[in-house]
């Protein structure tokens, strides 16, 4: 989970039944893995994503050392991935090998031929120099997973009109690629979207029919919901973790925070 400006970083949590999760560890224990210095509250370590392939647990995330929402103002990091083959030890994760790509909510998607995809989100290169939005859009590569680098051109798969679409997420069922994407940043207008390809990690993208997946109103206990990710269990049943908060609520409304949480 995101652990912000907080160390150790990246709580790694374990659960039997997806209801009561235990705190087994951290993937960022050592200054060699995360080093951050007068970061702001509200950044640091961001949205780990957790892939497990061929014996090995993959963490993925990025580092804000300077993050000023109110202000727009943010210098945007490299992500980076590390990795172990238990996880259960909080000092056996490997330190950090960077993407050369900038931005956050980073994610990895192995294809059937064994490529390795990055999916990141940043602002759009062609963006308006009048836009009012924050622009922030799905980028995706193939990447060499030893090193970091990336070995096609970005491709900027998903844009959103509420001017942000992050947290992206691919997997492959059947011939169809799927993209989950949040929609609308983390604020009351969070919500997860779905989308797919028979093209390829690259796309192009149709857009589900029913999008977004769901959106709790204002009203809601439970409100803020996306940063949707997907775990199929051992009976093949696939189940969905999403980002949400639970509000204060005061006679007649809720708390907001400075954040607009």
């Amino acid at each position: 989970t995101s652990t912000f400006e907080y160390f150790p970083g990246a709580a790694i949590y374990h659960s039997l039944d997806l209801i009561k999760w235990e705190l087994i560890g951290h993937a960022l224990t050592r200054k060699s893995q995360l080093d951050v210095k007068t970061v702001e509250p509200g950044g640091g370590v961001w949205a780990a994503t957790l892939r497990y392939r061929e014996g090995y647990f993959y963490l993925t995330t990025a580092v804000f050392d300077r993050y000023r929402p109110q202000a727009d103002d943010r210098v945007w990091p490299r992500g980076f991935y590390v990795r172990t083959n238990n996880i259960w030890d909080s000092s056996s994760w490997s330190d950090p090998i960077y993407f050369d790509q900038p931005g956050f909510d980073q994610d990895l998607f192995w294809d059937d031929d064994g490529t390795v995809y990055l999916s990141t989100t940043y602002r759009k290169v062609d963006r308006s120099p009048t836009s009012k939005l924050k622009d922030f859009a799905i980028h995706v590569c193939s990447i060499n997973l030893e090193t970091g680098d990336s070995t096609s051109q970005p491709v900027m798969v998903r844009e959103s009109a509420s001017g942000v679409s992050e947290g992206s997420h691919i997997i492959k069922r059947g011939k169809y690629y799927y993209l989950f994407t949040a929609e609308g940043g983390t604020e009351s207008g969070h919500c997860e979207w779905v989308m797919r390809s028979d093209q390829g990690p690259l796309g192009p993208y149709e857009l589900g029919p029913q999008n977004p997946l769901w959106r709790n109103g204002v009203e809601d206990e439970i409100q803020n919901t996306g940063h949707c990710d997907l775990v199929e269990d051992e009976k093949g049943q696939w189940w969905a973790v999403s980002l949400g908060v639970r509000p204060l609520r005061h006679v007649g409304y809720f708390h907001t925070s400075v954040f607009g949480l």
